[in-house]
């Protein structure tokens, strides 16, 4: 007995003929573009247009059918009502590895890349605001503590006689503290260990601060008793300057962490030009000297506190709020010293 012939596919039926065959009434395959297919289980569902219209809800019939066959890495096929053809989504991650992480943002006048140098870094460190708040009050603190030990021992030394005159006559002890001053400076400055260890990190900040306030103190003792008044003015002044810089710099879209170089040449010449100064002894040639270093300081307030602040090129790393306080600290007390030399009546 001959087996029946299988009915011809419909990928070769031809224009026109009905599919399936032999089946009257059923529309002609394949249909007009638009028209209704009432055939069987595929394609579309009954009165679905087809080909179906791009991003029409078409989960096939049945189940697990490829039509067409999807993109790689699509779930197929798509729950009922999502668009079809689906949007391609990502292979599923392999087990034991991570994505790249998106690029560092850089806040100011920065630029990506990944500069990293001692102390500070390109855009890291800061992406915690409550970390950077943090560091910020802890800066500030250490940084009200030294200049309040470093006034009060200005004004003892200025207003108590006793002590005015003693420090006027032993001047080794100036020269010992400042030699110890800049011990103190450049072990906190170059050594890491040093500054991010407790307690001896606050240790070596103290004996700075001491040092620099016996300096700061030894100098004002020549404008007064007399002079008090001028030093308190100067004090003033001073802090004035200090507020005023350092609003602008918080606030101000100029990067002055990207000035580093210019703030090296800057102090190269100013240091250079001093030291001919000494030998010419000309009160013009002092006070044009007064003047450039004034303005020096108070650029280098406006750095160190972006670099306290963060968002620019670079910002201090977290753990460096000694090195943060005693940058500041530094260019405030070194600020006064020079406004009092313009307006303290030096002798």
């Amino acid at each position: 007995m001959a087996e029946p012939s299988a009915p011809p596919s419909y990928l070769e039926a031809t224009t026109d003929q009905q599919y399936p065959p032999g089946q009257p009434g059923v529309t002609p395959y394949p249909p007009a573009q638009g028209a209704p297919y009432q055939g069987g289980a595929y394609p579309p569902a009954t009165g679905q247009a087809y080909p179906p219209a791009g991003g029409a809800a078409y989960p096939p019939q049945t189940e697990g059918a490829a039509y067409p066959p999807p993109t790689e890495g699509a779930a197929y096929p798509p729950p009922t009502g999502q668009a079809y053809p689906p949007k391609s989504t990502p292979a599923p991650q392999q087990a034991g590895y991570q994505s790249a992480p998106p690029p560092a943002s850089y806040g100011g006048g920065g630029s990506p890349g990944s500069d990293v140098e001692e102390g500070f870094s390109a855009g890291r460190g800061f992406n915690n605001k409550a970390i950077r708040a943090a560091f910020i009050k802890k800066v500030y603190f250490i940084l009200f503590i030294q200049l309040l030990v470093t006034f009060g021992i200005i004004c003892v030394f200025v207003f108590v006689e006793p002590v005015n005159g003693y420090v006027r006559t032993n001047s080794w002890l100036y020269w010992c503290s400042y030699g110890l001053f800049l011990v103190m400076y450049f072990m906190l400055a170059c050594c890491p260990s040093v500054r991010r260890k407790y307690p001896g990190n606050v240790i070596a900040l103290a004996a700075f601060t001491l040092c620099l306030s016996y300096m700061a103190g030894t100098i004002s003792s020549y404008y007064g008793p007399n002079a008090g008044q001028s030093v308190l003015v100067c004090m003033g002044i001073c802090a004035g300057v200090t507020l005023g810089v350092s609003l602008f710099a918080i606030q101000t879209r100029f990067d002055f962490t990207s000035c580093g170089g210019f703030l090296f040449v800057f102090s190269l010449s100013l240091f250079l030009f001093g030291f001919i100064a000494i030998f010419t002894r000309s009160n013009v040639l002092y006070t044009v000297y007064a003047w450039l270093a004034a303005l020096l300081f108070t650029m280098f307030l406006a750095y160190d506190t972006q670099l306290l602040i963060g968002g620019r090129r670079y910002e201090l790393d977290p753990e460096e709020y000694i090195f943060g306080a005693m940058n500041l600290y530094v260019d405030i007390v070194y600020l006064f010293l020079i406004i009092l030399s313009l307006f303290g009546g030096s002798k």
